[in-house]
């Protein structure tokens, strides 16, 4: 049986009993038709948060590049669906919000329900399926929309619904365990650092990025984003601000702070303290493909372990990035400009985000308590000097 990547106890119980009811389900394997070669039909999967969608992007670009005739859907979040329809190579976006991924209070799809939604996905004859979250409820999904040939994880449980079931590799990369899907699929390269652009902002979001940061003037122009998502990877917003501070005073620049509407508390507290004529908001109902724009002008983009991030690196800004509880050999940024800021303790990094120890509520964790201002102030200045002509 897979080794399972489920940390709650109970949950993981649960899961196991449910791989030993479905592990009959392997033996079909013996009965699948051959799948056809190339494939001309494949629909991915990723309904999880905007990092991990665009953590995906090589993986995507590398399976575009091993099946270039075929037509490729991917479906993911409602909250993805704008930078979704982006991506270079992906033919057709659908969304789908699961209750357990869900942070809206809009009614969502059950387990039950998605694999209802991926019965309707029968009709499309899809000849390839991948599933790139490591989760049972969408590996039953997968099943239930009746592709050719199934591939993804079984850390999450439900291998035995899958044609090709992978062990998720917990040292590597996010990035890299969905390339090994791809390969495992139709085979390929995983596409490296440097590689083309993996999206196509669209025009009317570049000239209201523009507009917006025309106030700005010449010189550096650097964004942060304040808020870390969740309090376990939050670093002090009072840090943020006096790195803005010294940006302004010390190297001349325009801040531009990144953020929904939700973030606009934790970016207020930056905005205040720096002149009107400096800084460029766009907490305040600026669109996500605006949001895009915007980064792909910055010079650098700082911020924690968020997917404003992982954006800018798929967009090609350099990044500075202030790791906490979060491992960066996971989910760090991998663009040749981009550095990550962090602290060794024997605790950290525990990767406990969605459940954190007890000692670490309520408070800023040790492992970014410990991150002093200066320590950044440090990277970005040396990030900076690597920008000078």
């Amino acid at each position: 049986m897979a080794r399972l990547n489920i940390y709650d106890r109970r949950e993981r119980a649960l899961v196991r009993a449910a791989d030993a009811l479905l592990a009959p389900a392997a033996l079909r394997r013996v009965f699948r038709r051959s799948p056809k070669r190339p494939p001309a039909r494949i629909l991915c999967l990723r309904l999880e948060r905007i990092g991990d969608l665009l953590m995906t992007l090589p993986a995507l670009a590398q399976l575009r590049a091993s099946a270039p005739a075929a037509s490729i859907d991917l479906v993911v979040g409602s909250w993805n669906a704008a930078i979704a329809s982006t991506i270079v190579g992906v033919d057709r976006v659908e969304t789908a919000d699961v209750e357990w991924l869900s942070r809206s209070a809009a009614p969502a799809l059950s387990a039950a329900g998605l694999a209802g939604r991926a019965l309707a996905w029968r009709a499309r004859n899809y000849d390839l399926a991948i599933n790139f979250e490591p989760d049972i409820r969408s590996n039953l999904a997968l099943a239930a929309a009746g592709a050719g040939r199934t591939v993804g994880f079984a850390s999450g449980g439900g291998g035995a619904l899958l044609d090709v079931a992978l062990d998720y590799d917990f040292r590597a990369h996010t990035a890299d365990n969905a390339a090994a899907l791809v390969r495992a699929a139709v085979g390929g390269e995983p596409v490296g650092r440097g590689a083309p652009a993996m999206l196509s902002i669209p025009e009317d979001a570049r000239r209201e990025a523009e507009a917006r940061l025309a106030a700005l003037g010449s010189g550096w122009k650097i964004g942060i984003h304040v808020s870390g998502g969740r309090p376990v990877k939050q670093w002090p917003p009072a840090r943020f601000r006096d790195l803005a501070e010294w940006l302004v005073r010390d190297r001349a620049a325009g801040i531009v702070l990144t953020g929904t509407p939700e973030d606009r508390e934790q970016a207020a507290i930056v905005r205040a303290a720096l002149p009107d004529s400096r800084v460029v908001d766009l907490t305040n109902g600026a669109s996500l493909l605006a949001t895009a724009a915007a980064i792909a002008q910055l010079d650098l983009f700082i911020s924690g372990d968020t997917g404003p991030m992982h954006l800018a690196t798929a967009l090609g800004t350099p990044v500075v990035a202030i790791f906490g509880p979060s491992d960066p050999a996971r989910y760090g940024p991998r663009g040749f400009r981009d550095a990550v800021v962090r602290i060794d303790l024997p605790c950290s990094p525990c990767n406990r985000i969605r459940l954190p120890p007890a000692r670490c509520l309520g408070h800023t964790p040790d492992c970014l308590a410990g991150i002093e201002t200066a320590r950044v102030i440090a990277a970005v200045d040396e990030a900076l000097q690597a920008r000078r002509p």
